[in-house]
């Protein structure tokens, strides 16, 4: 399956500039031209990172994690997410996973790198390399660090201040695992007073009444309200204000009906597409985490071993076989791209 089969929303936009853009540039300056075109929404799935069997990073798998998303119909990529086991990779490997993503992608769809880090200097770097090697967007929670180690409102916004004199565009990602309060205040201050601040993915308790207040107070320095959390309250989110989604790489395409159909206006269509994946969804949030893409693709052939380091432990055989029982319905591509 050929990505150029299935161009929308950025992924067109990127096509078409790809075929005026003459003159030899450096990926930084051709990741400044892009960033104009580049529309928040649509669907962005997290890439897990694979392992063979013996706990290596399977960095050919991790080609074919790629390929299979682009295959996928997503609008965006993002890599070294929570979804993407980052607190289980080394710096090495970390930095070795964002080149080669970004060099494998190669401009096909917009790439986020996710930088988080307790330590500002840290994030900063690491928001510098991304940018150098052509990433879109980088992605962090507020600065945390096991379960007492907290930035402040003021240590959070300097930090993300700080990773905006880089220059480039900025998701803040509010999740639990950071134990980190981000009242909407915070989060309309740093939109407004940070030009790189654009994108959120809200994926907090009640995400949806979040979005709708932050859409409210924030206007248009809300570029880009996204959810999360496997999509498992996309429809209420997309009703809130939501432009995007950012789930795991398991079925995307099954669930990018639900945003294309809510957009156009059909919200029995969106409701209807909604119902039809979440079964598999809730089986995913609440069974499995970050192991279903993984235990899919190897059903599927994309990648070879579902290995997680320790101590994440292996799924469960019934939790696996109820996973692919829900989703083999659905015809996803993953469990036929390898085939």
């Amino acid at each position: 399956m050929g990505w150029e089969a299935s161009l929308s929303g950025p992924i067109l936009v990127y096509q078409i500039l790809k075929e005026h853009v003459t003159e030899p540039q450096t990926a930084s300056c051709e990741r400044c031209n892009r960033e104009e075109f580049v529309t928040y929404t649509g669907i962005w799935p997290v890439a897990p990172t694979p392992f063979t069997d013996d706990g290596s990073v399977d960095y050919d798998g991790m080609k074919r994690v790629l390929e299979c998303m682009i295959d996928q119909g997503v609008d965006g990529i993002c890599v070294l997410a929570n979804f993407s086991e980052q607190f289980l990779i080394s710096d090495t490997e970390r930095e070795a996973l964002t080149r080669l993503s970004l060099e494998h992608v190669a401009g096909r769809v917009p790439v986020i790198v996710t930088i988080s880090h307790f330590a500002t200097q840290i994030a900063v770097e690491r928001a510098t390399f991304a940018k150098s090697l052509g990433a879109d967007i980088v992605m962090m929670m507020p600065p945390y660090h096991g379960a007492l180690l907290k930035g402040t409102a003021d240590q959070t916004f300097e930090q993300f201040q700080a990773v905006g004199e880089v220059g480039i565009p900025i998701m803040i990602q509010d999740a639990p695992l950071s134990g980190v309060d981000l009242p909407v205040p915070l989060l309309v201050r740093m939109a407004r007073e940070i030009e790189m601040v654009k994108l959120f993915k809200i994926e907090c308790p009640q995400a949806a009444g979040k979005l709708r207040t932050l859409i409210a107070e924030g206007g248009d320095a809300i570029e880009g309200p996204f959810d999360g959390e496997e999509a498992i309250t996309l429809l209420a989110d997309l009703e809130a204000g939501a432009t995007g989604s950012m789930t795991s790489a398991m079925i995307p395409d099954q669930i990018k009906p639900v945003l294309t159909k809510f957009a156009a206006g059909d919200l029995a269509g969106a409701e209807a597409a909604y119902a039809r994946v979440l079964p598999a969804i809730n089986h995913e949030n609440r069974q499995c985490g970050f192991r279903s893409a993984k235990a899919a693709m190897v059903e599927g052939g994309v990648i070879a071993s579902d290995f997680c380091r320790h101590p994440i432990p292996p799924l469960h055989p019934d939790t696996r076989a109820q996973l692919l029982r829900l989703i083999r319905p659905l015809d996803p591509v993953v469990l036929r791209w390898g085939h």
